[in-house]
């Protein structure tokens, strides 16, 4: 994917549409802390102060869409944006095999229904008689 560089400062639609993300999931991450929120620009009153967000915004929303994709629960991101800031890699270090790990057993339990899935499907395909072995196991559960 191609990042484009940001210009001047961004509004919320901006700065969602850039981090590939809607409006409301920016408030989101501001309310959990992981995104600052900009002090308004301009005159006050009647909607003409609006936020704008800059190319660290930006950067900051791209780094959580990532950690997101690594499997990062939002408050490891929120940890992870303090280690950052201070450089700790031993502790990122840590949080990134404790996310291996995870996503290991992920695996191995997706493997496992992956693979009784597939037995049934197999047994059901095996004989049109009594009922469809996978609507049973369904059934027993």
């Amino acid at each position: 994917m191609v990042q484009r560089q940001v210009s001047g400062a961004l509004t919320i639609a901006g700065l969602a549409r850039e981090g590939g993300v809607g409006v409301e999931t920016v408030r989101f991450y501001q309310r959990r802390g992981l995104l600052p929120v900009p002090a308004r620009d301009g005159a006050p009153g009647h909607g003409a102060a609006i936020r704008r967000y800059g190319s660290e915004a930006l950067r900051r929303l791209r780094f959580i869409r990532a950690a997101q994709a690594a499997g990062f629960t939002l408050t490891e991101i929120a940890e992870l944006i303090e280690l950052d800031a201070g450089q700790d890699r031993a502790r990122a270090r840590a949080l990134a095999a404790e996310r291996v790990g995870a996503l290991d057993r992920r695996i191995a339990e997706l493997s496992a229904a992956r693979d009784a899935l597939a037995r049934l499907a197999r047994a059901c395909g095996s004989s049109d008689r009594g009922p469809c072995p996978i609507l049973a196991a369904f059934d027993d559960a």
